[in-house]
């Protein structure tokens, strides 16, 4: 009986503002994963502080043939670090891992079926459930699309996969340029990207992630710069023929007001609106 191949790369990227005991958890879920990875790649971007350098470490200690660290000399940003983490990897299949959140330890056992199942599909992700204080309490839920059609649907007015817990194939990637810098939206421009290349989607409809949200990551989504960013995102949408002109003037209107509300009303819209309970 031929052998299924189960190999994958876990890839994340740690800086010096995140939480020690966050990484140690979210690193300690890639370790748990029901199949696990020969190959964790940790992209430190620039100088981190004592306790973090204390959590890496420890887990280079618990394992050190399948931890390696990259360690930049300045802060770059995520994308920037990614590009240079995957050139680490050393397996097709990369799960993205972020520093703060905790996967299931069925994740990845999940993502590795759909592409043994679906050989052309070069990107999978799927629920995340959203927390502040505790698993057992979940706030929110993001429900993505399952199939191609509905994907790229998806994908003219959201982003639509769940970057924390995404795995992708890195010729695929590659192909359609890496990340790229674009404020806090480098994964939403790299989909649509690869979607325009041919690249075929899938989102599994089971939580496979859990991620830290609260208020401040609410914050984050806030601001002219953030909407001007998402203004230019749209704006290549329509350039390149992906959306409409009648789509771009509807997404950048949405898009605006929401950036520029309250934090409070837009946390109240994205738990009420955007995601499910």
């Amino acid at each position: 009986m031929e052998s299924v191949d189960n190999s994958y790369s876990a890839l994340m990227s740690v800086y010096h503002k995140e939480k020690a005991e966050y990484l140690k958890q979210a690193m300690a879920s890639i370790w748990n994963q029901t199949i696990s990875t020969d190959d964790f790649v940790l992209v430190c971007d620039g100088p981190l502080n004592t306790e973090l350098d204390s959590v890496i470490e420890n887990m280079q200690a618990a394992h050190p043939e399948t931890l390696h660290v990259v360690r930049l000399e300045k802060n770059g940003g995520l994308g920037n670090a990614l590009n240079i983490g995957i050139k680490e990897c050393k397996h097709e299949l990369v799960a993205r891992m972020d520093s703060d959140d905790i996967s299931r330890a069925d994740r990845c056992e999940r993502q590795l079926k759909v592409f043994q199942t679906h050989p052309d599909v070069s990107v999978v992700s799927g629920i995340v459930e959203e927390f502040t204080a505790s698993t057992r309490e979940i706030e929110a839920r993001r429900v993505l699309p399952e199939t191609q059609e509905e994907i790229i649907t998806f994908a003219k007015k959201r982003n639509p996969f769940n970057h924390p817990c995404v795995m992708y194939r890195k010729a695929a990637v590659d192909a359609a340029g890496g990340y790229q810098d674009f404020y806090l939206l480098e994964d939403y421009f790299l989909w649509i990207r690869m979607l325009q290349k041919g690249s075929l989607g899938y989102n599994l409809q089971d939580p496979l992630l859990w991620m830290r949200a609260g208020s401040d990551m609410y914050k984050r989504r806030a601001g002219w710069k953030y909407a001007k960013s998402q203004k230019a995102l749209f704006k290549y949408m329509k350039d390149s023929g992906f959306i409409s002109g009648a789509q771009y003037m509807k997404s950048v209107a949405v898009r605006t007001a929401s950036s520029i509300t309250p934090n409070r009303l837009r946390e109240f819209l994205f738990k009420s609106v955007m995601r499910r309970k």
